[in-house]
């Protein structure tokens, strides 16, 4: 399992997925999720690269780039609350699967196992971003550290 995508699902959790998915192409520099907006989907990558973005005081800052098999829209799927940052699509061409958040839900509630499946990926990619923010923090910290110590 890599962590980068929905790794523990079946080939037929996948057909019954995309049954339930809409395939969107985004051009370059378009926002897929806009910060702070009220998601109602989850998306899926098929095709191309993302970055995720954070407003900052005036400008952007890019804390991830996602590419194929990676999801997005994870965490307010799960909260069922806005967006915590804008994702925008970072090649010429970029296709996403969107799933409604509702009717995903109503399809994990009614296949048990599928169920399980997703979220269990769902916590292994979470933590693989987790480990990864803490690695770059821990980075980050350091170098600070360093140049405070600089006399």
């Amino acid at each position: 399992m890599s962590g980068k995508g929905l790794g523990y699902l079946s080939a037929n959790d996948w057909v019954l997925l995309r049954s339930k998915a809409e395939r969107r192409t985004y051009r370059l520099g378009e926002e897929i999720i806009r910060e702070g907006d009220r998601l109602d989907s989850l998306y899926i990558i098929r095709r191309g690269e993302v970055s995720v973005e954070l407003a900052d005081t005036g400008s952007r800052s890019i804390v991830a780039t996602l590419g194929p098999n990676e999801i997005c829209g994870e965490m307010s799927f799960l909260e069922q609350t806005w967006a915590s940052a804008a994702v925008v699509a970072r090649d010429i061409e970029v296709e996403v699967d969107k799933i409604n958040a509702q009717e995903l839900r109503e399809t994990l509630d009614a296949f048990p196992g599928l169920g399980a499946r997703f979220y269990l990926s769902l916590a292994q990619i979470l933590s693989h971003r987790l480990k990864a923010t803490s690695r770059e923090l821990a980075r980050e910290m350091r170098l600070r550290d360093r140049c405070e110590s600089r006399p």
